[in-house]
C-alpha cells in the first residue's frame, strides 16, 4: 500500500527551500531574494499574514501579486475544495460538459453583465489574454492589436508582444507581428491607429499594474467610442484589477465602460488553484467555435478542472457574503489618506495614488542636500536602487512585504488583501514612516544599500565571465 505522506515530507525537508531552488529551479531568483533580504522560509499563512517557524508574523502587502484578495487560506474556499475532493467527482473527461464549469460561467456572466454571455476557462492571466487576441482576430478578420504604453499583459508570446517593454521582450524576438502601441491619454494617437480599420482589438488595464497609472478623466470612455466607430473590439484586462481590487467588482466599472471582452484571473483562484477566464459576447465566442468541426479549435487541458471551478465559485461567494469589494474601497481610501499625511514630513514623497487596494507611492529627488547627493549617486548606478532600498528596509526592519512597481521608476507598489483592518493600516504607515525617517536622516543608508546590490551584481558578472571562459576551454 502506498505510504506517501506529504506532511512528513514537508516537515523533513523544511528549510531546504533555497538550496533546492539553487539546484533545480530559478537560481537567479534565489540569489536576488537573498540579496534584498527576502530569503525567508514561511511555514504557514492566514489572512493578511505569513508566519515563519518561530511564529514571526509578516504583513503581506504583496498578496502574491494580487492573488490573495480575500486573504490567504480562506476557510470557505479551503472547505469547498476538500468537499469536492471527498465527492470523488468525475473530472477532465474533456468530451463532456461538466456542471461546475457551467456554474462558474453563469456566475461570471451575472457579474459582468448579460451582454457578455459566453465564457472560456483557462489557467492564467496571460493565457486569458492570448485567448482574447485569438478571438478578436477571428471575429473581426483583422490582423492587428493595440495596447498602451507601459502595459503589462503577460509573458507568453502573444501577451508579451502586447507588453511593449524591453525589460521583458529583450532576447525573445521576433514577437508576433501586427502589434501597435499608443501613448496613454493620447486619443489622437489611438484614432490614427484605428482609422486604418485593420485593428482587431484595443486592450487596456483599467489600472496599469506597472506603475499604478489610470486616467483621471474620460479617456477610456472616448477610447471605447473610437473602438466602436472603427469596428475594433474593446478589451479590458482585469487580471489584476478584477474581483474587487480597485474597490469595484471590476475596474472598468469606475468609468461605466462596456467591454467586448473581459479577461480575469488572480483573485478568482482564491489563492488555491489557478483559475482564469475571458468573458465575451456569444457572437464573438461563436466566431471561433463557428462549426461542429471547430468545437475545440481553442482549448486548454486543465482550464475547466473541478478544483479551479470550485475555487472560483467559493471566492465569488466570499466576496459577496463578506462585502469585501466595498471593504477594499473603504480600506483603500483610509490607507491612502494616512500615507498622504507623511507627505508634509518627507518632501521626497511625490504622490500617493490608486483605486481601492492597488496603491502606488511615488518618490522624487529629495531637497535635503546630503540625501539628494546620495539619491543621485544611486540613480547614476541603477534607476531602481532607491525603491529597492525601501522595499528591503520594510522587510528587514518591519517584516512587511511590498514591491517595486516597475523598472526605472521611483514607485513603491502595495497590493494588500481586502481583509485588512485599521490595525494593518497603522502597522504599514508607521513602518513606512520609520523607514523614510532613516532614509531622510542618514544618507549613508542609501549608499551602503547601493553598495550591497552593486556588489551582488559584480559577483554575477564575474560568474558569467568565468562560465564563458570555461566554455571556450
Amino acid at each position: 500500500m502506498n505510504q506517501f505522506d506529504i506532511k512528513t515530507l514537508i516537515e523533513n525537508r523544511y528549510g531546504q527551500n533555497y538550496e533546492l531552488h539553487d539546484k533545480y529551479v530559478n537560481r537567479t531568483l534565489s540569489k536576488v531574494l537573498r540579496t534584498i533580504g527576502f530569503d525567508k522560509v514561511y511555514k504557514s499563512a492566514k489572512g493578511a499574514y505569513l508566519y515563519d517557524e518561530e511564529g514571526n508574523a509578516y504583513l503581506d502587502f504583496l498578496s502574491g501579486y494580487g492573488v490573495y484578495g480575500i486573504g490567504r487560506n480562506h476557510p470557505v474556499v479551503g472547505k469547498a475544495i476538500k468537499d469536492a475532493i471527498d465527492m470523488d467527482l468525475s473530472n477532465l473527461v474533456q468530451l463532456d460538459c461538466a456542471l461546475l464549469s457551467g456554474l462558474l460561467a453563469e456566475a461570471l456572466v451575472s457579474l459582468t453583465g448579460s451582454r457578455r454571455d459566453a465564457v472560456f476557462f483557462c489557467n492564467s492571466g496571460t493565457e486569458a489574454n492570448e485567448g482574447a487576441i485569438k478571438f478578436a482576430r477571428a471575429h473581426t478578420k483583422r490582423p492587428r492589436m493595440i495596447s498602451l504604453h507601459g502595459a503589462y499583459h503577460g509573458l507568453t508570446y502573444g501577451s508579451l508582444s502586447l507588453t511593449v517593454s524591453k525589460n521583458f521582450q529583450e532576447g525573445y524576438g521576433p514577437l508576433i507581428p501586427g502589434i501597435g502601441e499608443v501613448e496613454y491619454d493620447n486619443l489622437e494617437a489611438l484614432e490614427n491607429e484605428l482609422k486604418s480599420k485593420d485593428v482587431a482589438g484595443f486592450i487596456f488595464e483599467p489600472v496599469q499594474g506597472k506603475g499604478v497609472y489610470y486616467p483621471k478623466d474620460d479617456y477610456f470612455v472616448k477610447a471605447q467610442e473610437l473602438c466602436k466607430k472603427y469596428g475594433t473590439l474593446f478589451i479590458a484586462d482585469e487580471v489584476q484589477t478584477g474581483f474587487g481590487r480597485t474597490g469595484k467588482m471590476f475596474g472598468y466599472q469606475h468609468w461605466d465602460l462596456d467591454p467586448d471582452i473581459v479577461t480575469v484571473a488572480k483573485t478568482l483562484s482564491g489563492g488555491y488553484v489557478p483559475c482564469a477566464a475571458f468573458i465575451t459576447t456569444r457572437e464573438i465566442h461563436q466566431s471561433s467555435f463557428s462549426s461542429m468541426e471547430k468545437c475545440v479549435v481553442h482549448s486548454t487541458t486543465f482550464g475547466r478542472n473541478n478544483l479551479a471551478m470550485v475555487s472560483g465559485l467559493a471566492t465569488i461567494d466570499v466576496l459577496k457574503s463578506e462585502n469585501l469589494v466595498e471593504q477594499a474601497n473603504v480600506m483603500g481610501e483610509k490607507l491612502r489618506a494616512k500615507i498622504r499625511t507623511l507627505q508634509d514630513k518627507y518632501d521626497f514623497i511625490k504622490e500617493v495614488r490608486g483605486l481601492g487596494l492597488i496603491i502606488a507611492i511615488e518618490f522624487q529627488e529629495p531637497k535635503k542636500l546630503t540625501t539628494r547627493l546620495a539619491w543621485k549617486s544611486l540613480k547614476a548606478a541603477n534607476q531602481s536602487l532607491f525603491i529597492q532600498m525601501i522595499v528591503t528596509m520594510m522587510m528587514e526592519n518591519h517584516r512587511i512585504l511590498t514591491q517595486i512597481a516597475s523598472h526605472n521608476i521611483d514607485v513603491l507598489k502595495i497590493l494588500p488583501p481586502y481583509v485588512i483592518t485599521d490595525k494593518e493600516i497603522d502597522l504599514f504607515v508607521n513602518a513606512l514612516d520609520d523607514t523614510l525617517s532613516k532614509v531622510g536622516n542618514v544618507a549613508s543608508n542609501l549608499l551602503s544599500f547601493g553598495k550591497r546590490l552593486l556588489s551582488a551584481a559584480s559577483e554575477e558578472k564575474a560568474s558569467k565571465k568565468k562560465l564563458a571562459s570555461e566554455k571556450k576551454e
